[in-house]
């Protein structure tokens, strides 16, 4: 029963026939790459890597570095097939003021070869300062900057995929950055958005304006798979339960081990040393 009440409480979209347990799999090993201006990249890098294993068999190796500079260079980064024996890299990263296009080409190639990624929050605004939009279509987004925080209604657009099976058709954040986003690329299909809203004067509620921003989408880079998500600057909504299983289910489908009902596929449930 206790076995029970746990796997209810916290695999709630897992079934479990698509656990696999006793199937002879080797957990995906995942890359976190985290540091840089403005966020608590300390906590998150925990909320992520614990949340998404209690749901997927997926292993971390977690690489910090910059502590609050925007123009750190990830020591990683520096090496020709920096990514090689990983699964997926996570980017959750903040270094905006670099603009050195071999760098940044090395970072890019591993994913344009097949590297599948997930990109988080700021990493939409790193490598900023580059003149041209090499990184923004491996993101599969433009984005440049955001506005005030504010609760975000979070729209499912989406509920036929197996990323976004079980996500609320709409999800009211507490207080979030919404990331402005100037241009969608045709790789690139969007799979939620959130209106940006304006202060009212005189009642102080937040009211929607005409302008729809995605917060979710996925992207084909070269022969790689992307997960996108401006979301989210507060570790609260990070910690979500709605955000949390968007996020395994991305990173399950980005590496091929997400069925179309957005199960994971046998032996890719959470491991047995999880439960």
């Amino acid at each position: 029963m206790k076995y029970l009440t746990f796997i209810a409480a916290t695999l709630s979209f897992v079934s479990a026939a698509s656990l696999g347990f006793g199937a002879d799999v080797q957990p995906l090993k995942a890359l976190y790459i985290t540091g840089g201006c403005c966020h608590d990249y300390t906590k998150q890098k925990l909320i992520i890597s614990e949340g998404v294993s209690a749901r997927a068999n997926v292993t971390w190796e977690i690489v910090q570095e910059g502590g609050n500079a925007t123009k750190h260079r990830v020591s990683l980064y520096e090496k020709p097939g920096w990514s090689k024996g990983y699964d997926i890299v996570v980017h959750n990263e903040c270094f905006a003021d670099i603009e050195d296009p071999a760098f940044i080409e090395n970072v890019l190639a591993e994913h344009r070869n097949g590297t599948p990624a997930v990109v988080i929050h700021c990493t939409m605004h790193t490598f900023r300062s580059l003149k041209t939009d090499d990184w923004r279509e491996f993101l599969g987004v433009k984005t440049t900057h955001h506005g005030p925080q504010h609760p975000l209604d979070v729209r499912n657009l989406k509920a036929e995929s197996p990323i976004m099976q079980g996500f609320p058709e709409v999800w009211t954040t507490i207080n979030e950055e919404l990331y402005a986003i100037d241009k969608v690329f045709p790789t690139a299909t969007v799979l939620a958005s959130a209106m940006e809203k304006k202060q009212d004067k005189a009642t102080g509620k937040w009211v929607d304006t005409t302008k729809d921003n995605p917060v979710v989408w996925v992207n084909q880079y070269g022969k790689g798979r992307v997960l996108g998500t401006t979301l989210a600057h507060n570790n609260v909504t990070m910690q979500n339960t709605n955000y949390m299983n968007m996020m395994a289910r991305g990173i399950l489908w980005a590496c091929d081990k997400l069925d179309e009902k957005g199960q994971p596929k046998p032996g890719y449930g959470p491991a047995k040393s999880a439960q």
